[in-house]
């Protein structure tokens, strides 16, 4: 029987069972579309990535004997609309099967769904056999409890998979090292020059701006420099093992104004468009660790392990828990515009223009940046969620909704009112000091909450509790920083907030 089969563009995975099969049947189809690169205005780098990625997974799947329809973005028959393009290769081919791998985000699997349901042949959906996990598990796993916290699905994650654990204990004494991974980095130990690769990309560079796409961000050359295949993504996780390793958990939180990437895999572009999966990474770096990394602590390899098989599973079993509602969660009711700079890293606080410039140039932040530099900014100033949400889907090259938005909206927003996080991840400009070098060579003084080179996040982070008091004073971890606000003078509080009001009403000016 004649089988369509769609490929979606974060679905390139080539150990896929699909094409261990005889091929004689199928037909395999691509699309580059305006549906994905105008629902949002993603970082020119972003869309960069992903088309290479799809480009060079069609020439795999074509020297694997595989038939393949591809639209680039200019193609004749290019709809620019997933459903459209189905319904022409359908009948222009006399299709009599549809299958596809079951898509990461909501409103693509709605699409497909609802495109299925009227389609007179048959149709199938297919795991994508990439995660550890599959949509319904985490919800499963936290039925019945009043709390989805995710140490405990971390732990039985390690448990289930036997990684690191020893007669089922954790080895080495401890479930999560966490503790271990909060140094700053103080330029005392040697960074790596990191791996790129040279993939040219003109030809793209050329066909968006041919298309007038518009995008955000910079890119000044003709290579995109992070994996876009197999083959390089075993590479980078190579290259991490021999010379990242050994230094990841120590400074995996730490910022720093001449380091974009630090100890970091830049893997995450590779595993969300399924490239490499989390299991061959977790299996590759404890391999290592085990026959190689006899001076590497077990800190580093549980820090870097507990990203993969925690937390990104428990972002993308939340997001279908709770999808589609959640992503209208606004609990502490934050309505103000992203400011400016934000688009184009020109404001004076040197963290902030740091951490911009970087997502800016390389479409890159880590986890710290993204949640207590821009986030804490955001949340602080009381922005719309709803336009934290575009800004962090957009300049990402990794950033896919399911992964995104439990990490915006829940962890870095808290406007689930908790639901991920159990406190908001707010922070004076002492914390920003204690993990990065930002501060040394800033306008403002990180000591300051008042005066006029006061930092602003001093000023910001009082008035934010004083003005969300009703709603997050009853919070356990927050009463410490409730019983301080409640110390203070009343006249100071009154100055800390004129301040904030300034700095709220035009931020763009700090």
């Amino acid at each position: 029987m004649k089988t369509l089969r769609l490929i979606l563009g974060d679905q390139l995975n080539s150990k896929h069972s699909w094409y261990k099969e005889d091929q004689s049947n199928y037909i395999y189809c691509l699309f580059e579309m305006r549906q994905e690169t105008n629902y949002v205005k993603h970082h020119i780098q972003k869309i960069i990535g992903f088309f290479a990625a799809m480009r060079d997974f069609k020439t795999v799947l074509k020297q694997n004997n595989c038939k393949v329809i591809y639209y680039t973005l200019d193609h004749k028959n290019n709809t620019q609309n997933l459903v459209e393009n189905l319904k022409y290769l359908i009948k222009k081919h006399n299709i009599k099967a549809f299958e596809y791998q079951e898509p990461d985000e909501y409103r693509l699997d709605k699409q497909l769904v609802e495109f299925c349901e009227e389609l007179n042949i048959n149709t199938k959906a297919f795991s994508t056999e990439h995660f550890y996990t599959n949509r319904k598990d985490l919800a499963l796993f936290f039925k019945g409890k009043k709390q989805w916290l995710m140490e405990s699905f971390y732990r039985d994650m390690r448990k289930k998979r036997n990684i690191l654990l020893v007669a089922n204990q954790p080895e080495g004494g401890k479930w999560n090292y966490d503790k271990s991974n909060r140094n700053k980095w103080n330029e005392n130990t040697s960074i790596p020059k990191y791996k790129s690769y040279k993939n040219n990309v003109a030809d793209i560079v050329n066909l968006i701006a041919s298309q007038n796409i518009e995008t955000i961000g910079n890119f000044n050359t003709e290579y995109f420099e992070y994996p876009i295949n197999r083959s390089q993504a075993l590479n980078q996780l190579k290259y991490f093992c021999e010379h990242l390793l050994e230094h990841f958990g120590d400074y995996q939180d730490a910022m720093h104004t001449t380091q974009v990437y630090l100890y970091h895999s830049r893997l995450s572009f590779s595993l969300n468009c399924k490239i490499i999966s989390p299991n061959a990474v977790i299996t590759t770096v404890l391999n290592y660790w085990r026959t190689h990394g006899k001076h590497i602590s077990i800190s580093q390899v549980e820090g870097f392990i507990r990203q993969i098989i925690g937390w990104r599973e428990y972002m993308r079993g939340m997001y279908w828990a709770l999808m589609p509602d959640y992503k209208l969660l606004n609990t502490l009711e934050n309505h103000n515009k992203l400011p400016e700079f934000f688009w184009t890293g020109k404001t004076k606080m040197n963290c902030l223009k740091t951490s911009i410039e970087n997502s800016l140039n390389n479409g890159y932040a880590h986890h710290i940046q993204r949640l207590m530099i821009t986030g804490n900014f955001a949340l602080l100033t009381q922005i719309n969620p709803d336009e934290v949400d575009a800004w962090y889907l957009g300049i990402y090259v990794d950033a896919i909704e399911w992964v995104q938005l439990p990490n915006t909206r829940g962890m870095s927003q808290f406007a689930d009112g908790g639901k991920i996080a159990t406190k908001p991840y707010v922070s004076s400009g002492s914390y920003i000091n204690k993990m990065s070098n930002y501060c040394k060579n800033c306008t403002y003084n990180n000591k300051e909450k008042i005066s006029d080179n006061a930092c602003p996040f001093n000023s910001l982070y009082w008035n934010f509790l004083d003005d969300k008091r009703e709603m997050l004073s009853a919070n356990f971890r927050m009463k410490m920083m409730y019983s301080l606000l409640d110390k203070m003078k009343p006249e100071d509080l009154n100055k800390i907030k004129k301040r904030a009001s300034k700095i709220i009403s035009n931020p763009d000016s700090f």
